[in-house]
């Protein structure tokens, strides 16, 4: 353990790691699953491409033949690859509103209020009505209700939007609630999107058929860097017309590249090796054994374990959460805090 520390320590070339000198350092960093480096295959699909066409005019085979791919595994009628998964939502979320003033509902602990830079209401001029569930674990259709703004009332943005994320801290959200929080959204005419960023994890645990739970929403993101191990990129999906203004905007911002086959290469073969490969239920399978082995020494979780990420309670096997970054460098691990993610990268 002490001689891969040194190599998470040192730069490291991927030839090295495909030619299987080297372990990937990822195979020692739990702070995310964003950290895993491309496999092999994915390294050597970006030698197989085409390098003709750009995808500004939507010519670019290598990532046609990807959007494609994914409408056909989710059912959804058009497609377009993302630079990532914050851009993904943002062009999803300035798509589907058009004249301020609205509103969109979303649970707190998400990545579109936290983590995306206040783009919604930059980008959207949106106000974001973030609700905190009562379980501890998901949104249900009564908080959503509580929270949706349906009023003609000058003093308020109505509410033109609702965003899940699934999962969110792990935990995969019942379909049972999805639903009904769609049928909700079309019986009032507002748009339903999801953040679907780690919705292959979902799946992989058997928390519903990927079409199924795709149909449900309005637009959908799903990321490829995260847990299936591509160098970057995401893909939004919905209906032709969505998608149309989703590329509008994804110009807008300066996401629309050229000769992008070096990154949708990658994400499919991250798709086909990881996801359809089976090696997501292999990081279920790890998170529950550091789950079994935290409760021998005595040790509670902060959130059940559903999927790959594993939430400590450090208190409750008496240890104090700020020393786990030192006593984790000490053991060759990079890990920050009580969150564990377990990935594929080894």
């Amino acid at each position: 353990m002490a001689s891969s520390s040194s190599e998470t320590q040192k730069d490291v070339k991927f030839e090295d790691i495909a030619q299987g000198k080297i372990q990937s350092p990822a195979a020692y960093d739990f702070r995310s699953d964003t950290v895993t480096t491309p496999t092999p295959s994915m390294l050597q699909s970006i030698l197989n491409i085409s390098v003709h066409g750009d995808d500004v005019f939507s010519e670019d085979t290598t990532t046609n033949n990807l959007e494609s791919f994914i409408m056909s595994l989710t059912g959804k009628p058009a497609a377009c690859f993302v630079m990532s998964g914050t851009m993904g939502n943002q062009v999803s979320i300035r798509s589907h509103l058009t004249q301020p003033p609205h509103s969109i509902v979303m649970d707190s602990r998400c990545h579109i209020f936290n983590y995306e830079a206040g783009g919604a209401a930059i980008l959207s001029q949106a106000q974001m009505i973030p609700v905190k569930p009562a379980n501890g674990e998901h949104l249900t259709l009564e908080e959503v209700k509580d929270n949706v703004i349906d009023s003609d009332d000058i003093h308020y943005a109505p509410t033109r939007l609702i965003c899940l994320e699934n999962t969110i801290n792990g935990i995969i959200m019942p379909l049972e609630e999805i639903k009904k929080i769609s049928a909700f959204a079309k019986e009032k005419g507002i748009k339903f999107h999801l953040d679907g960023a780690r919705l292959w994890n979902v799946v992989a645990a058997g928390g519903g058929d990927l079409k199924e739970i795709i149909s449900y929403f309005d637009s959908v993101s799903l990321c490829f860097s995260k847990g299936l191990g591509a160098p970057m990129g995401s893909i939004v999906i919905g209906e032709k017309d969505f998608i149309g203004r989703v590329r509008h905007f994804r110009k807008m911002v300066g996401g629309a590249t050229r000769q992008i086959g070096i990154a949708t290469a990658p994400a499919r073969t991250a798709v086909e090796e990881v996801f359809l490969g089976g090696r997501l239920t292999r990081t279920h399978e790890l998170a529950k054994r550091l789950e079994s082995s935290w409760a021998k020494l005595g040790g509670k979780l902060k959130f059940p374990c559903h999927t790959n990420i594993v939430w400590l309670d450090p208190a409750s096997a008496g240890v104090d959460e700020s020393d786990i970054p030192t006593e984790a460098k000490k053991a060759g691990l990079k890990w920050e805090f009580e969150r564990i993610v377990v990935h594929h990268r080894k």
